[in-house]
């Protein structure tokens, strides 16, 4: 099966038009034709099953024959990752993760950032491609970067870590978390977290934890941690 995106939908509509860009991929390249079945998520739990009305390399036209909604896993995960000083790193983090399964994404920005601006709409787009190629019908949010500082006076349910490489006693991340509800875990910069922003942070509740004997860049460590908590909840 091949699945589109179009956050737009909702179950009460009977139709909508491909983009011009989607539309010619449909008609030119996958040579769909009018009666053909096409496969529409938005994202947010529904699959769509649509058939063709027009096929149109400018505009093509379904109309909407079937809705059928999916639950959300029990388990939520929010992964805040630094930005990493090269951007093709964070945006394969970003591929990688949604195949995975993350559902929720927060660019932090730390003492030792080198990077502090993201270009929030490609992000988004990115992860929205990989929820198609990987089939799914939830798509993560991405959120805005933001200060770590800022991040931590939010409010945070649920299981909360933090991934950091100084020394001390710390149980490794699948030791440490529970099958399903909230988890959110903190990955640093290059460089790390600052002493300070870990004393916050424990102070503020999360728990340290290590993701392994080896020292991980930012992407990778962010890619483990999501793995981990996959696997605790097959």
């Amino acid at each position: 099966m091949q699945l589109f995106y179009n956050s737009s939908l909702s179950k009460h509509d009977l139709g909508f038009t491909f983009d011009r860009e989607e539309s010619k991929h449909i008609v030119k390249v996958l040579r769909k034709s009018d009666g053909d079945k096409l496969f529409v998520t938005n994202g947010i739990g529904d699959l769509f099953t649509t058939e063709v009305v027009l096929a149109s390399e400018n505009k093509c036209q379904v109309k909407i024959v079937n809705v059928e909604h999916f639950e959300r896993r029990k388990q939520y995960l929010h992964l805040a990752v630094a930005p990493t000083k090269m951007n093709d790193r964070y945006e394969w983090f970003l591929e990688k993760a949604t195949e995975i399964g993350v559902d929720e994404i927060t660019p932090i920005i730390c003492d030792h950032s080198e990077r502090k601006n993201i270009k929030l709409e490609r992000f988004q787009k990115i992860v929205q491609s990989a929820s198609k190629q990987s089939l799914q019908y939830y798509s993560p949010i991405v959120n805005e970067a933001i200060l770590l500082k800022d991040f931590l006076k939010q409010k945070h349910t649920g299981q909360i870590f933090i991934a950091h490489c100084e020394d001390g006693k710390k149980n490794t991340l699948k030791e440490s978390i529970k099958p399903d509800g909230k988890i959110v875990i903190l990955i640093g910069p290059e460089g790390d977290f600052s002493p300070n922003e870990i004393k916050i942070s424990l102070e503020n509740g999360f728990m340290p934890v290590s993701l392994g004997q080896t020292r991980l860049r930012t992407e990778t460590a962010a890619i483990v941690a999501c793995t981990c908590v996959a696997f605790c909840n097959e």
